[in-house]
């Protein structure tokens, strides 16, 4: 295939230099948005008496053509060409001869890939948009099933305090919730039209770039032509986004991993979740929630490297640009694979509430609950603190746990205490008395249930 810039040359591009310099092999992705802009441009091109309306209809009818053929599978993209604009055009020219070469009119290559990848990645947020509300709903189904599952709260990894597995769930909710906040914000940012930027200058043609924009569904254009072709902050943006989302599935899938092993039994992962071993019988691996925790690295990996493409980068397109798209492609397809398969993992996964509840007993998670008793019959917090600090001394040098120290005991260190002491520190109660909001109180994770439900009935998920 001739090369649209040839005519400058006396000699072919080396094979092996053509090969290094083509894209196709991975912005062929882009050919629905490439058209669909295409096709835009030349009814612009008609509007402003650029092109004639009967060129117009004859370009129109040359890219429906060619998008039909490719989607059902009739045109086989041809590798061999650089790009898929070129491979666009040069269809197109085959098809209606002279009329397909008056398409690229007042555009660049370097716009063009702009609008492109704008294009895509908007359609792309849209869908990853779409499977994260599904695991945030999947997250809130989960959590109203577990609203009276009690288990130990951790920090540091050590036993901290009671809460319930549906408080626990619901953090990822919120997270997940901001995920996808983020990534919505950032479209808007990026929803503006660089075509007709051209090269880098602009056009001496009487272009309306704000009807292409308008028709394309893009919030306005970019007002300085050489930002339009050389932005790709809303491709960085668009990653970080995606890579807080990787490091959000991965914690889940840390605790997820730590939870199904039998050192905490916490829940069990079905069947269709995990793998075995080549050897060993008894095995039950979480292999999907570790290859998420894994290919957070490949995410983070996309991101930097982009970074670093672009920091030294003069104004305005260069080619070192090309190296956006395997980077932020990647990172879409990584992030939707992950979360197609952490959504029905989840849904899937049983609680084993019994075992939970008995890792509360242990690990004195009642302790502040025992100094807040205190404190409220008159004691100074700090005191009260040190108070119950050596009585759960007492309980380590004796193999015993705060519930189960006699009465007697109790008012050796403090007359303060008294029989009501043992309804206080019951698991029960120290959940149920955490009354402020966004804790771990029965009522307070009811009203985050409501909250995460009137989110997702807000945009259409009910």
């Amino acid at each position: 295939m001739d090369k649209m810039w040839a005519g400058r040359f006396s000699k072919a591009l080396d094979k092996e230099a053509d090969d290094f310099n083509s894209s196709i092999h991975f912005d062929s992705r882009m050919y629905k948005q490439d058209i669909t802009g295409s096709m835009v441009h030349a009814m612009m091109l008609s509007n402003q008496g650029i092109i004639t309306k009967a060129e117009y209809a004859d370009i129109l009818n040359g890219l429906s053509g060619i998008l039909k053929d490719i989607e059902s599978g009739k045109l086989p993209v041809d590798m061999e060409a650089e790009d898929i604009h070129m491979f666009v055009e040069a269809e197109l020219t085959k098809r209606i001869g002279d009329n397909g070469k008056k398409l690229h009119t007042a555009r660049s290559r370097n716009d063009q890939v702009a609008l492109d990848i704008r294009l895509y990645l908007r359609d792309e947020c849209e869908e990853i948009g779409g499977l994260l509300l599904k695991l945030i709903a999947v997250i809130k189904d989960k959590a109203n099933e577990n609203k009276d599952a009690i288990m130990p709260g951790y920090t540091h990894l050590q036993r901290a305090q009671p809460i319930t597995f549906a408080h626990h769930l619901l953090a990822y909710a919120m997270m997940f919730k901001r995920d996808f906040e983020r990534i919505n914000d950032a479209v808007k940012r990026m929803n503006f039209s660089p075509i007709g930027s051209c090269a880098l200058a602009g056009t001496t043609y009487n272009t309306d770039r704000a009807f292409e924009a308008e028709r394309l569904g893009f919030d306005g254009i970019m007002m300085n032509s050489i930002d339009g072709v050389s932005d790709r902050d809303f491709c960085i943006e668009l990653m970080s986004a995606y890579a807080t989302v990787m490091m959000h599935l991965s914690r889940f899938s840390e605790e997820i991993i730590l939870w199904s092993s039998w050192e905490f039994k916490f829940v069990e992962l079905d069947d269709s979740y995990t793998t075995g071993s080549s050897i060993m019988p008894q095995k039950k691996n979480p292999d999907m929630a570790e290859l998420v925790r894994g290919k957070t690295g490949r995410v983070y990996g996309d991101l930097m490297a982009l970074l670093t493409t672009l920091k030294g980068l003069p104004l305005a397109y260069n080619k070192d640009m090309q190296e956006d798209k395997e980077a932020i492609f990647d990172a879409v397809d990584t992030v939707k694979k992950c979360l197609s398969i952490f959504a029905p993992m989840v849904a899937t996964m049983k609680a084993l509430k019994d075992n939970m509840y008995s890792a509360a007993q242990r690990g004195f998670i009642n302790a502040t609950d025992l100094a807040d008793y205190l404190v409220k019959k008159g004691m100074p917090f700090r005191t009260a603190y040190k108070q119950v600090g050596t009585l759960v001394g007492y309980c380590v040098e004796n193999g015993t746990v705060l519930d189960d120290i006699p009465l007697e005991k109790y008012k050796e260190y403090s007359e303060l205490f008294d029989r009501d002491l043992y309804n206080e520190i019951s698991l029960e109660t120290c959940v149920a008395k955490r009354i402020s909001a966004g804790s771990t109180g029965y009522e307070s994770v009811n009203e985050q249930i409501d909250y995460i439900a009137r989110f997702l009935n807000e945009k259409g998920i009910h």
